[in-house]
């Protein structure tokens, strides 16, 4: 096996050498989710850490494993402050590597908490035995919501969602809409929150830098009124020829009406044409895998696991 070093991902090129290296590990995976999609490693730059803060900007907290030709063996990385993902080259996958990974995660990833205390999140699927027993075994207890990922493959036909009286099915508008998207989004993720707690639509701005982001995948039900009353937005990696829907929702007062599964149906019909193959979405609470599991067809769960010390 190849001597490894690790070092900081610093450079904005390291950055387009992870993209390139994750579309690798997700074909050499059976392109199942056993390493972060391209998608999630952009939403992450462009929305957890651009628009949410929720960890420090991405190369002071990205590591990179390399072989002596540069060659990308492994990646550390958070998605909020405290956790840890290992994406894992599957050549260069050993129990070794794996726990030299999480050892550094530890150290350079935990939080700190008020009482001096120090907790780190990892994530394993349920299916990866080796990386559950290493957690077992560096003192991680499973616990939090798991994540369900959810695929549905696009070589066969996909079901057409009957019209839905009153709405509208189309792509998002231009900059003029961001503030009737940005809203729906606020009511449908925050609907228990004051209104007074809204931001505004800023946010969404960095959502459309994003390199994968495209517009006639962002996906809208309209009311007559032009409210946007559900949403559904993909991002597509033609490089691996799948989809990723991103964020998927509908305002409570529009809720049950079956809007989220005809904005869902329409992006996996868009996905088709474009030649995609496979398509994912991920869900952790009970409403949204009900609703996935009536479009999508096939899913894979990833566990989060903690350490306290």
């Amino acid at each position: 096996m190849a001597k490894l070093t690790v070092r900081g991902a610093r450079k904005e090129e390291d950055y387009w050498h992870i993209r390139a290296f994750l579309r690798e590990v997700f074909l050499l995976n059976n392109r199942r989710l056993l390493s972060w999609h391209v998608v999630r490693l952009d939403y992450w730059r462009w929305h957890f850490v651009a628009n949410c803060e929720l960890s420090p900007p991405v190369p002071q907290v990205t590591y990179i494993w390399e072989t002596n030709d540069r060659r990308i063996a492994a990646v550390l990385n958070p998605e909020s402050n405290g956790e840890a993902f290992m994406q894992v080259h599957p050549h260069f996958g050993t129990p070794e590597l794996e726990e030299e990974m999480l050892a550094f995660a530890e150290t350079h990833l935990s939080v700190r908490n008020a009482d001096g205390t120090r907790t780190l999140y990892a994530f394993a699927d349920e299916s990866d035995a080796r990386r559950q027993q290493l957690l077992k075994s560096r003192g991680y207890v499973k616990r939090g919501r798991p994540e369900n990922q959810w695929r549905r493959e696009l070589d066969v036909p996909i079901p057409s969602a009957q019209p839905i009286p009153g709405y509208v099915i189309r792509s998002m508008g231009d900059v003029d809409e961001h503030p009737a998207r940005s809203w729906a989004s606020w009511k449908a993720f925050h609907p228990d929150e004051p209104d007074a707690h809204y931001e505004g639509s800023d946010w969404y701005l960095n959502i459309q830098f994003a390199p994968l982001y495209r517009r006639d995948l962002d996906i809208v039900a309209v009311t007559p009124g032009g409210e946007i009353a559900a949403f559904a937005t993909i991002w597509f990696d033609d490089a691996t020829r799948s989809g990723v829907f991103v964020l998927v929702g509908a305002m409570p007062v529009h809720q049950r009406r079956g809007l989220s599964t005809a904005v869902m149906t329409e992006g996996l019909r868009r996905l088709q044409r474009m030649g995609a193959t496979r398509a994912f979405v991920s869900g952790y609470s009970p409403q949204a895998n009900a609703l996935y599991a009536t479009v999508m067809s096939q899913k894979d769960i990833q566990a989060p696991w903690i350490k306290a010390w």
